[in-house]
């Protein structure tokens, strides 16, 4: 066993009967570590950082949810421990390296070690987004992945305040670009400073391109989100953007 009764459960979901035809998940909500992986060697300045956490984005879409009522799911757990948007068997799900951080609890794991982690984080994280989403499947529905990113990246500085990601599905990402453009006030990434791929993300080629709903995953940059007050500004802002995207969307389908 990995976590115990002291640690808490490695989801949390809010509006479980939310109206909304948007689904929200949150796969890098949190930065607790299991009290039996004693941090994992890695200082607390450290894990406060973007590689424990996707900064401000449990703030935002508690609040989207509340906007929209949205169903929305939250993966508790630091991605140091296990990043919940990649496949486990890849490096990067348990890395040993973050950025330039040394993850000592993470070097030579054990495949048992592995394995609990898988179990006890990952799998009931994405067991209950499968739930979820199947008790819907006779409605409509649209992903949407939140995530924030960092404004610098191994020295280099990023200008942009959002980005919309994508891969094969650009329905929605076209209909958003358009309606944040027309904001005035910002620059957009257009698959940028990330971009999906079967390679780099899982949650979004598994729930959103192999069930074929329409989805997004958006990125908004943390030091814009750092604070209750910035994260309640974006949450106003995307839930009418959202709002009028998805009437867009549902222009598109009839």
């Amino acid at each position: 066993m990995l976590l115990s009764a002291d640690d808490p459960p490695p989801v949390r979901v809010l509006r479980e009967t939310g109206t909304s035809d948007l689904f929200l998940t949150a796969d890098h909500a949190g930065r607790r570590i299991p009290a039996a992986l004693h941090d994992l060697g890695v200082p607390e300045a450290e894990r406060q950082r973007h590689i424990g956490w996707d900064i401000g984005i449990a703030g935002v879409t508690e609040r989207l949810a509340e906007l929209l009522d949205a169903t929305a799911i939250f993966q508790t757990y630091s991605r140091l421990v296990i990043d919940c948007n990649r496949d486990p068997s890849w490096p990067s799900a348990m890395p040993e390296v973050s950025e330039y951080t040394p993850i000592p609890g993470n070097r030579n794991l054990s495949a048992a070690a592995k394995r609990a982690r898988i179990a006890e984080i990952f799998n009931p994280y994405h067991d209950r987004i499968r739930s979820l989403l199947d008790a819907r499947a006779n409605r409509r529905t649209v992903l949407i992945a939140m995530h924030s990113f960092t404004a610098s990246f191994k020295g280099e500085d990023r200008a942009m305040q959002v980005g919309m990601l994508y891969n094969k599905d650009p329905r929605l990402a076209s209909i958003l670009l358009d309606l944040l453009r027309q904001e005035g006030d910002l620059t957009v990434g257009d698959n940028a400073p990330y971009a999906v791929t079967e390679d780099s993300d899982y949650s979004i080629p598994t729930h959103g391109e192999k069930r074929g709903l329409p989805h997004i995953e958006i990125e908004i940059r943390q030091d814009l989100i750092a604070t209750p007050a910035g994260q309640a500004a974006w949450a106003d802002r995307f839930a009418r953007l959202l709002t009028a995207a998805d009437e867009a969307l549902k222009a598109t389908q009839t």
